[in-house]
């Protein structure tokens, strides 16, 4: 991933919180020579290896999922938020004029080598960990436990389950750091006026960059 060093973050912490907040992820690996990619969600494992592993499954049959027994490469593309800036926002296009459009946008990008695996026991703990972590909080959470035993066997029989170990992280926060503090105040204004809920979290960001990693340490 292209990263000037005015948008580079490397605070561990801060990259494995921002993968934990992507709400779906893209798996791409590369089979002799054809890349593959899955939107899933995952599960991170903060705790295991030296910066983190990543846990989801793919339907058995897709073909990114027939690599059982293979072991190899991965990329594991995590978005954060993104909105639209408009040169309109800047005071210095009243100035100059020398302004474009640009994206604000978090992203991270977790390299490392994936292992597919169909085990029962590992697919059901897997599931589990996904399920709590997006049912928690809701007034009548689900679980597997609420499903009959043979229909959940059969729904696992579908899938596969793939771990992948990071080795790379790579983290891009894109919130105007190359602007004037003028001008990136103009963004935060701009967006905090917009009706998309992705904006008002951009705007929220680029408010407080220490807090949220802002530019790496």
């Amino acid at each position: 991933m292209y990263t000037p060093p005015k948008f580079r973050e490397t605070r561990l912490p801060v990259l494995q919180e921002a993968i934990r907040q992507a709400r779906l992820s893209i798996l791409v690996t590369q089979d002799q020579g054809e890349l593959e990619a899955s939107h899933v969600p995952v599960w991170l494992d903060p705790s295991e290896g030296e910066q983190g592993t990543l846990y989801g499954h793919l339907a058995r049959a897709n073909p990114q999922g027939r690599r059982l027994g293979r072991v190899g490469t991965g990329l594991m593309i995590c978005p954060g938020p993104d909105a639209y800036v408009t040169p309109s926002w800047y005071p210095s296009k009243a100035e100059t004029g020398r302004v474009v459009p640009t994206w604000n946008y978090v992203a991270v990008h977790a390299s490392g080598t994936v292992e597919f695996f169909a085990d029962p026991d590992r697919l059901r703990a897997l599931l589990t960990r996904l399920t709590d972590r997006h049912e928690t909080g809701r007034p009548r959470p689900w679980s597997l436990a609420d499903a009959p035993a043979d229909y959940l066997a059969g729904q696992l029989a579908g899938i596969v389950g793939f771990r992948l170990e990071i080795t790379r992280l790579e983290g891009k926060w894109k919130l105007s750091q190359n602007r004037s503090a003028a001008d990136r105040q103009g963004v935060i204004d701009g967006l905090g006026q917009e009706p998309d809920p992705l904006a008002a979290a951009i705007a929220a960001r680029m408010s407080a960059p220490q807090a949220d990693g802002t530019g790496g340490p």
